[in-house]
């Protein structure tokens, strides 16, 4: 019996251990299926760049140049982390655009994409959203993203 109380107590230990460290920042955090970093949900650009920070491979280098280009063509843009994806919204209209890693790509969810021009090429299952697919080798569109966001910023966004 004493045996499997210390085992409990050891357990509890590193258990307690892990969770600090995590606090301290010390720990990278845990990838989800298909590389989905997951990060605690939150307000403001520090989530959002924890995402970015702890997305894998080359996908954080195009998560920190996607950001930039949404607070560049969206001055004032509210950022928050909400289901383990960067949102991005108005102030008092909802979320216009998410961000999300898979494991061969990111995928921009445009909230209100149908009503984009031209409409971004990836369908979804929500008669409203369209997405890009951003894969390693993809040459970004830097002028075709920064209207699209653009126009997305002026739609209602999503309430989430």
């Amino acid at each position: 019996m004493a045996g499997k109380t210390s085992k409990k107590s050891a357990k509890s230990a590193k258990k307690s251990a892990k969770k600090a460290a995590v606090t301290r920042g010390a720990a990278k955090p845990r990838l989800l299926a298909g590389g989905n970093p997951q990060i605690a949900k939150g307000v403001g650009d520090a989530p959002v760049q924890a995402y970015i920070a702890a997305m894998p491979g080359w996908k954080s280098e195009v998560g920190r140049k996607l950001d930039a280009l949404i607070v560049r063509t969206v001055p004032g843009v509210h950022k928050a982390v909400k289901w383990n994806s960067p949102l991005y919204g108005m102030a008092g209209e909802g979320w216009f655009l998410g961000i999300h890693v898979f494991t061969r790509y990111i995928k921009v969810a445009f909230f209100r994409g149908a009503l984009l021009r031209p409409v971004p090429p990836g369908e979804s299952k929500q008669q409203h959203t369209r997405y890009l697919n951003i894969h390693e080798n993809d040459e970004l569109d830097e002028a075709q993203f920064t209207a699209w966001v653009k126009q997305a910023s002026r739609l209602p966004g999503e309430r989430m």
